[in-house]
C-alpha cells in the first residue's frame, strides 16, 4: 500500500453524502487542533513583542479548545455509531500513522492553557487542565510510538516507495511531551518529583529523536529513488520539520528548566544541539517548499487534510528559533522567527477556511 491512498475520499477528503459528518471522523482531523494551537502558543515564545498579538493568541487558544471539544464529541459519536469503521483506521497502513495527532492535539491545547489560558480562567484551573491533557497526550503518544510501528512491521504491507511524512506522526508525540513537560516543573515539589519529570522528558526526547532520524532517512531515500509520489502526500514533507523544530524547542526548554546542578551543561546542550539542527531545518524548509511549488506548477495540489502539515511543523520551528534567539541574543534568529511566524499565520488562514469548506460539504 503506497502513500497514494491519501487520495481516497473516505480518509482525507470527505465526499458529499447524506450521512452524518462524523460517520468517518479519523484521527487526522485532530491536525486542525495542532495547527490552530501552535499559532497561539508560538506567539508567546517570540523574542519580541507585537502589540495586540497576545490578545489575539488568547482568542485563538479559546477557538482551539472549542475545536478539540467538538472533535472529541464527534469521535465519540463515530465510535458509538460506526465502530467497525473506527477500528479499521488503526489497521489502515496510512491512517494508522495519524493516531499521533490526537496525542499532540491534547498537549498543544494543554500547553496553551498554561501559556495563555491562565490569564482567562485562572492559574489553578489552567494547571489542572494542562496536567490532564499532558498526561493523556503523553500516554497516548507513547502508545502510538510502539503500536503503530509494530502494526507496520507485523501486519501492514509496506512497499519500497511507501515512505512519506506521515510515518513520523506516531513517533513525534513524545518529543512534544518533552518540549511541554518543563512547563510543569515550577509547580512540582523540589527534589525527586522535578528530577523524575526532567529524566522522563529527556528520555522521550531521545526516543523521538532517534526514531525520527530513521524515518527521515527512509523519506529521503524514497524521494531520491522513487520520486515525489502522489500530489496529495506532498504537503506531508513538511512533517519532517515537526521532530526537528520540536527537538530544538525541547532542548532549549529542558535546559532552561534543569536543576542548578545540571543547568549549565543542559543549557549548553540546548545550543550545541539546537544551532546545527536549526541549519537542517532551514535546508528542509527550502527543499520541501521547492517540491511543493514544483507540484503546484506541474500537477496541481488538491486540498486535503494533509495541508495542515503546513502549520504545526512550521510552528515548532518558530518556537525552536525563538528559543535559540533568546538564548543567544541573535538578531538574525529573532528576525527569522518573526518571518516564520508570519508564514505560519498565513498558512493557517488558508488551511482553516478550506477545512471548513470540507466540513460544510458533509453537513
Amino acid at each position: 500500500m503506497t502513500a497514494t491512498t491519501l487520495d481516497r475520499p473516505t480518509l482525507t477528503t470527505p465526499a458529499k453524502t447524506k450521512a452524518p459528518w462524523f460517520d468517518n471522523v479519523g484521527p487526522n482531523w485532530f491536525a486542525a487542533v495542532m495547527g490552530t494551537g501552535i499559532v497561539a502558543n508560538a506567539a508567546v515564545t517570540l523574542p519580541f513583542e507585537v502589540p495586540g498579538l497576545l490578545v489575539l493568541a488568547k482568542a485563538i487558544w479559546l477557538l482551539d479548545v472549542v475545536i478539540l471539544t467538538t472533535l472529541l464529541a464527534a469521535t465519540t459519536l463515530h465510535w458509538v455509531r460506526y465502530p467497525q469503521v473506527a477500528r479499521s483506521h488503526l489497521e489502515h497502513p496510512v491512517m494508522a500513522n495519524f493516531y499521533g495527532a490526537p496525542a499532540m492535539a491534547f498537549m498543544t491545547v494543554g500547553a496553551g492553557a498554561l501559556l495563555l489560558g491562565k490569564d482567562l480562567i485562572g492559574i489553578r484551573p489552567a494547571l489542572a487542565m494542562a496536567a490532564v491533557l499532558w498526561i493523556a497526550g503523553t500516554a497516548l503518544g507513547l502508545a502510538t510510538a510502539v503500536v503503530v510501528p509494530y502494526k507496520a512491521i507485523t501486519k501492514h504491507r509496506v512497499q519500497a516507495d511507501s515512505a512519506f511524512g506521515g510515518w513520523l506522526m506516531p513517533v513525534v508525540p513524545p518529543m512534544v511531551s518533552a518540549a511541554t513537560g518543563p512547563l510543569f516543573l515550577p509547580h512540582l515539589p523540589a527534589g525527586q518529583w522535578r528530577l523524575s519529570l526532567l529524566v522522563c522528558c529527556y528520555a522521550m526526547f531521545g526516543l523521538t529523536l532517534l526514531a525520527s532520524v530513521l524515518v527521515i532517512a527512509m523519506i529521503w531515500t524514497k524521494l531520491i529513488h522513487h520520486g515525489v509520489g502522489a500530489a496529495a502526500a506532498v504537503p506531508t514533507l513538511f512533517i519532517v520539520l515537526g521532530p526537528v523544530g520540536q527537538s530544538i524547542t525541547a532542548a532549549h526548554n529542558l535546559g532552561e528548566a534543569a536543576t542548578p546542578t545540571y543547568g549549565p551543561a543542559f543549557r549548553a546542550f540546548g545550543l550545541l544541539y539546537g544551532l546545527p539542527m536549526w541549519g537542517f531545518a532551514m535546508l528542509w524548509i527550502a527543499l520541501a517548499a521547492a517540491i511543493v511549488v514544483r507540484t503546484v506548477r506541474t500537477t496541481g495540489l488538491p486540498f486535503t487534510l494533509t495541508w495542515w502539515s503546513f502549520t504545526f511543523p512550521v510552528g515548532t520551528v518558530v518556537t525552536g528559533t525563538s528559543g535559540l534567539a533568546v538564548a543567544t541574543g541573535s538578531t538574525l534568529l529573532a528576525v527569522t522567527a518573526g518571518i516564520l511566524y508570519v508564514g505560519l499565520a498565513a498558512a493557517w488562514l488558508v488551511v482553516g477556511p478550506r477545512t471548513l469548506g470540507l466540513l460544510r460539504a458533509r453537513v
